[in-house]
């Protein structure tokens, strides 16, 4: 994908009390910007997007900023994170593109039997299907989770015990169209996962969860080795990074935390979910 920030971008400095034009790189090694309540969040990301008019921002909420050897943060999908603290070897990476492939044919095939609305849309789009899959934590796919909530993002950065701080990454992305939106200049596809699931699919809807994905997409393994290994991190589309201690961030009165149970509903008939289980046991082990 394309580095963003070849223009002019705003952001929040570790330090600085007030939005100022930065590069990439400067935000990514940074420690990140420290917020101490929801609403000082918010204030400061509506004025990012006033400030960095050609973005779209999107938000993805972390329990941890991890990093590349160099020091920066590092935003890979999982189907290229490292294995057993090492890169992925090619045989690695062979098995979970054999993973995924396999992933699928048996989403398509359970789709297709229970006469979901957009079953012809499923097989036809592999991005789609990828978007179920990942989101659903069915594979590893060449896609990563965001969220178009900032509540939500810091909400799931919360979720978690690791530590004082929690993360919420902010990123810019082209303006969206439609339920995929590709563009060629950024190297850069956005799917909309309200789009991609049928309306009997509870989750994607309560979390507004989106997906990015390189353009055009890596569908195997021969295509990912035409693409150089820091080119594939989503951290190149970094706008700014957040900090914060969860403990004392929320309101509980006006601003609560959106709880684990309501990110990820049970009761609600998502039927998206039992579709999910018979894909995991259909390809059994992910690795």
């Amino acid at each position: 994908m394309e580095q963003i920030g070849k223009q002019k971008i705003w952001s929040y400095s570790d330090d600085s009390a007030e939005a100022s034009p930065a590069a990439n790189h400067v935000i990514r090694g940074g420690r990140g910007h420290c917020v101490r309540t929801y609403v000082e969040l918010a204030t400061k990301v509506a004025e990012l997007q006033f400030r960095n008019r050609e973005h779209v921002l999107l938000f993805r909420g972390q329990c941890a900023d991890y990093r590349t050897t160099k020091g920066n943060s590092l935003l890979k999908a999982r189907l290229f994170r490292h294995a057993n603290g090492k890169p992925p070897t090619p045989t690695v990476l062979v098995r979970r593109f054999e993973v995924l492939k396999s992933a699928e044919h048996a989403l398509v095939g359970s789709y297709t039997r229970k006469d979901f609305i957009g079953r012809e849309r499923l097989a036809r789009q592999r991005m789609l299907r990828w978007a179920i899959l990942q989101h659903y934590d069915v594979c590893r796919t060449p896609l990563l989770d965001v969220t178009h909530s900032l509540r939500i993002a810091a909400s799931f950065a919360s979720s978690r015990k690791a530590g004082v701080e929690a993360f919420v990454l902010v990123l810019g992305v082209p303006h969206l169209g439609g339920a995929i939106t590709a563009s060629s200049e950024a190297s850069l596809q956005v799917v909309r996962l309200s789009s991609a699931c049928p309306p009997s699919a509870v989750r994607p809807h309560l979390q507004e969860g989106y997906l990015l994905g390189e353009y055009p997409e890596i569908a195997d393994y021969e295509q990912n080795l035409k693409y150089p290994h820091y080119e594939m991190d989503f951290g190149r589309r970094l706008i700014a990074k957040f900090r914060f201690d969860p403990t004392t961030f929320w309101n509980s009165k006006n601003f609560p935390r959106v709880p684990r149970e309501a990110l990820y509903p049970k009761e609600t008939g998502d039927t998206l979910l039992e579709i999910a289980e018979e894909v995991k046991a259909h390809i059994g082990s992910t690795e």
